[in-house]
């Protein structure tokens, strides 16, 4: 099969315009970022329209090295949908340049679900993460200016609570001192960086609901503590403004196409194991007015992604899908039943039946939210008749509907017995009301506690003494409100990334607890989960070249 930069290259693009009519935005007003991108601006969202259309949460079995292909479901079941008549959008995260340079090599979907123009998407693309970026930057230069400007008087600060980020995989950054080689030259600081996609920008970015809300969160970043234990916040340092104007063009959503020329919007990209995974608000809500139905994605597995976005996206936008899809793979499932990585690929039928209680242990988490669920088999040219056959028995025991999506071959045509599936179930039994899994009433601690015990299984949660600290400092405060983002492993449903299945009497430790003010969450930060990431022994970078002005190895 052709790569997917092949693929890619070989469909003839819309203009972005025509692709926006398709939709009913009017021409006049989409904002061009060339010819196949766009954005779109924010009053055209309709609250009424969103109020009549279907939202649809593709999630996934917690992942492994082997992949999962939920971007390439998402991508595939909306094409999937538009080939039987439906009006579908899909509206997805940004790909960040740390993962493509790093592990991935690309975040686009794959094969015949892409979105389209792939090299863009997964670069530069419109320079939303660039000017997130320079926006925290930005205030991390204020901040260290007016600690500067105050070393002599009492109006600096005891305890500093904002580093700088940077959209690189770079391990050698997670601890550094600056301000070094004299006074001239600042204030000799410990500090560090994290990834862009753990900005607290960007968590604000995929909250805020308008201009206005953006510059109000922004306003409301906690930097740190005064000598007198208050908040100091980026309103005290009088900027709010000043930082918005850096993100007036970003907030608004991005619009492309996808492989069969169908529209999808992709804005925002938080990781879902650091931050809470999920695109912006305002490209769900965009997409809403326009689309029927909507096909949205939370990042990993169910017991990180969906439950923030459920938990805290849905919590806050007032959003309720009427469906989630969990995306499955045969490989995947063989890992979870206890069958080596070098084996995946063979026949396995009793490693495949240990490793559906992974599935099972995701479906029943989101059914506790009131989700109907229905199973999207995500195949492979290495998967057997007899193993789809087996899962897809398994899924009939557990009441939940399932199908093969064959898009990442055959694309939308690939689809459509998916998007059937997606449409019955809708039809006939949508999801009920939205349940939470903790009260925003709750304590921090019971919030905390609830997600590791209800959703991951853990026996107990402990708490180191800095993390017992700031949770004090919480308590009182309107903070103690906020939902909780835990940051955790991606790999295993306890903080052990090779605990693979259902991992079992567990004990989960909060290492340290971050209050994201301006975002209106609480970050729980377990084990040894890294804000930045390091590169592989072999990177994608490798792989990546321009030959004759053409790009070559993403994906």
């Amino acid at each position: 099969m052709k790569s997917d930069i092949e693929i890619a290259r070989e469909v003839s693009l819309h203009k972005i315009k025509d692709v926006a009519e398709t939709l009913g935005i009017p021409r006049e007003e989409v904002h061009n970022y060339g010819r196949y991108i766009a954005k779109i601006p924010l009053n055209l969202i309709n609250d009424e329209a969103i109020a009549k259309h279907n939202l649809i949460l593709v999630t996934a079995i917690t992942p492994t090295k082997a992949g999962v292909g939920k971007t390439t479901v998402s991508i595939g079941l909306t094409l999937g949908l538009n080939k039987i008549g439906k009006k579908a959008v899909v509206a997805l995260r940004e790909p960040s340049l740390g993962p493509c340079f790093g592990m991935k090599g690309g975040a686009a979907g794959g094969g015949y679900a892409q979105v389209l123009p792939m090299e863009n998407i997964n670069l530069h693309f419109t320079g939303d993460f660039h000017a997130i970026t320079s926006a925290h930057n930005m205030i991390t230069a204020l901040l260290d200016n007016y600690l500067y400007q105050n070393r002599h008087s009492c109006d600096g600060l005891k305890e500093i609570k904002w580093k700088r980020v940077l959209d690189v995989n770079d391990r050698s950054l997670r601890n550094i001192v600056s301000g070094l080689g004299g006074s001239a030259n600042g204030i000799p600081t410990e500090t560090g960086f994290d990834i862009t996609p753990a900005s607290e920008i960007m968590a604000i970015l995929c909250l805020a609901t308008d201009l206005e809300d953006l510059k109000r969160r922004i306003g409301d970043i906690l930097l740190g503590y005064t000598y007198d234990d208050k908040p100091f916040t980026v309103n005290d340092l009088g900027v709010a403004g000043a930082i918005t104007v850096l993100l007036k063009e970003a907030i608004l959503p991005n619009l492309v196409q996808t492989t069969e020329n169908t529209p999808a919007f992709v804005h925002g990209g938080p990781f879902a194991n650091i931050a809470h995974g999920c695109n912006s608000v305002l490209a769900t809500k965009m997409a809403l007015t326009y689309g029927d139905y909507v096909i949205t994605e939370a990042g990993f597995g169910a017991d990180l992604g969906a439950e923030k976005f459920f938990n805290i996206k849905c919590r806050k936008a007032g959003l309720s899908p009427k469906l989630t899809v969990i995306v499955a793979t045969a490989q995947g499932l063989k890992m979870h039943g206890g069958v080596p990585e070098t084996k995946i690929k063979e026949a396995n039928i009793e490693g495949l039946e240990k490793g559906f209680a992974n599935l099972d242990k995701h479906i029943q988490n989101l059914k506790s939210f009131g989700q109907e669920v229905v199973v999207a088999f995500n195949k492979y040219a290495t998967d057997t008749d007899e193993e789809i056959a087996l899962l897809a028995a398994h899924c009939k025991e557990m009441g939940v509907g399932f199908a093969v999506n064959n898009a990442f071959s055959e694309g939308g045509e690939g689809a459509t017995d998916l998007a059937r599936l997606v449409v019955d179930t809708i039809e006939q039994q949508p999801s009920g009301p939205l349940l939470y899994t903790y009260k925003d009433s709750d304590s921090i601690r019971t919030k905390i506690e609830k997600v590791c015990r209800t959703i991951y299984g853990a026996k107990s949660v402990v708490y180191t003494t800095s993390a017992e600290k700031k949770i004090k400092q919480i308590e009182g405060t309107s903070a103690a409100e906020f939902p909780v983002c835990i940051a955790k492993t991606q790999y295993s449903f306890s903080s052990d990334p090779k605990a693979y299945g259902v991992a079992e009497n567990f004990e989960m430790k909060v290492r340290d607890i971050v209050i994201n003010n301006g975002a209106g969450m609480i970050v729980a930060i377990m084990g040894d989960i890294m804000r930045m990431p390091g590169l592989p022994k072999e990177p994608q970078a490798k792989n990546i070249n321009i030959i004759n002005g053409v790009v070559e190895g993403l994906s």
